[in-house]
């Protein structure tokens, strides 16, 4: 009698085969929808108050944002929207602003300045890794009564980043993975006002390096002078 195992061995090649096409096909086909665009929000008025942040009506915040917190990224199609912060317990706006955002793109906005002058501070994240093997760091001044100040690591004879003043953003730049403190710089005196302590940053990683809460507090329920490392993806 003839063997029938050729048979089953070229039908189950067969089938893989067919498996394998469909599936690389699919893979092939995958876009990024074009009409998407990415925010997060991030609390950096230099306070005690928590917040909660409404994009059109929609909490966005599973948790009130004590200064430092951040909301993720959330998407929606591009366009022009209302950003209503409130306070944890309530529901009426202490600001209320329009922001614009552009398909494909990623975006942070930043709650600044104190409880009585409320703002945000908006910008688009470059997310791209081009060096996988380096992590990524941007440099952002959010303390309102801040002059200048450059950003370096510890111990280092040159600055990663120089003369950044308040609402004013660096790009992304790349710096070694590993564990290491950076410092908040003085740009005219060069003297350490802020550090991020002992901090790790993994290869592949984006990272802003804040500058928040005042140089001068008035009072206890003002935040006093910090530089803050918040992963953001």
């Amino acid at each position: 009698m003839k063997s029938s195992t050729p048979f089953y061995f070229k039908a189950l090649t067969l089938l893989v085969l067919i498996a394998f096409t469909t599936f690389t096909s699919c893979k092939k086909t995958e876009t990024v929808d074009p009409t998407i665009a990415y925010i997060r929000v991030v609390n950096t008025s230099p306070s005690l108050a928590t917040y909660n942040a409404y994009f059109n009506s929609t909490r966005v915040n599973s948790a009130a944002l004590p200064f430092g917190g951040s909301a993720s990224y959330t998407s929606y199609t591009a366009g022009s929207y209302s950003l209503k912060f409130t306070t944890a317990s309530g529901t009426e706006s202490l600001l209320t602003k329009t922001v614009a955002i552009s398909a494909s793109t990623y975006y942070s906005t930043y709650l600044i300045n104190k409880p009585a002058a409320l703002d945000i501070y908006t910008i688009a994240d470059d997310l791209s890794v081009p060096a996988t093997d380096k992590a990524y760091i941007r440099f952002i001044n959010l303390s309102p009564d801040a002059a200048a100040f450059d950003l370096a690591k510890t111990s280092a004879t040159t600055s990663l980043f120089t003369g950044k003043t308040f609402k004013n953003a660096s790009g992304f730049i790349t710096v070694d993975a590993g564990t290491y403190s950076l410092d908040a710089k003085e740009t005219l005196s060069g003297n350490v006002k802020a550090t991020t302590g002992s901090t790790t940053f993994t290869a592949g990683f984006h990272y802003d390096v804040i500058l928040g809460g005042l140089v001068t507090p008035a009072n206890d329920t003002e935040r006093a002078l910090s530089l803050q490392v918040t992963t953001i993806k």
